[in-house]
């Protein structure tokens, strides 16, 4: 495999030149603003919470995997793109079912492996089902995570995290909408050249700061305290 081969999958890019996407490139800059902005939230936070930490992180390093890719526009570069997405979503989401749900580290474990097979088994499904030129066909492998945010909303109660769960909803949404702009990219070129990639962007940086400032206001508290089992 050639890691240098260079890749051409948005509207924007017009040859391999390194800024060839600089609306792409660029627009990363909005996931770093959100790990400040989140940073700051965590900072005024009443105690450590080493996961939220972990979470800024890596969206820091989804800014700057993505700027890479945008950039280099190559088969490396495209494992940096992809790769903290992926563990950002896997590692949220052992969290959110710890924070949102109150469950405990075994069942968070097993809700996040049900998670990967669900996703493999879905992916594979819309595979048999999409042609290779679909709309969706670029962006199938997000569906998951978008309905890992409706799933963990809707079983959240809204007695135990209060606004929280309207905000989760309302997270999902905005992560639906941005989907849909990244999804359409290719499909508007010859009416609107520079694509809506970019604009997945924006709204992405949105979607992960809300997501960590959820999981900062509900705190580290549900790791050591079990949520409670009524009987009878």
């Amino acid at each position: 495999m050639d890691w240098f081969a260079p890749v051409d999958l948005y509207c924007e890019r017009t040859d391999a030149g390194f800024w060839a996407e600089p609306l792409n490139a660029c627009s990363n800059v909005a996931f770093l603003l959100a790990a400040l902005a989140a940073a700051s939230r965590l900072r005024r936070a009443p105690g450590p919470d080493p996961a939220a930490a972990l979470m800024i992180a890596l969206v820091v390093s989804v800014g700057v995997g993505s700027y890479l890719f945008h950039s280099f526009a190559n088969r490396w570069s495209s494992l940096a793109d992809v790769i903290p997405i992926a563990i950002f979503i896997h590692v949220y989401l052992f969290f959110a079912l710890r924070r949102f749900l109150g469950l405990g580290p075994l069942s968070s474990f097993a809700g996040l492996l049900a998670f990967v097979l669900a996703s493999r088994a879905l992916d594979a499904a819309l595979a048999a089902v999409m042609s290779p030129g679909s709309v969706l066909a670029g962006s199938a492998a997000y569906v998951p995570a978008a309905l890992a945010i409706f799933t963990v909303a809707s079983l959240s109660s809204p007695t135990e995290i209060g606004r929280e769960r309207g905000g989760l909803l309302l997270t999902g949404a905005l992560f639906a909408l941005s989907l849909t702009l990244r999804s359409v990219d290719q499909a508007i070129c010859q009416s609107f050249p520079v694509g809506t990639h970019w604009l997945w962007h924006v709204l992405n940086a949105i979607v992960l700061y809300r997501l960590v400032a959820a999981a900062i206001r509900l705190g580290p508290g549900r790791f050591s305290t079990p949520a409670p089992v009524e009987i009878g």
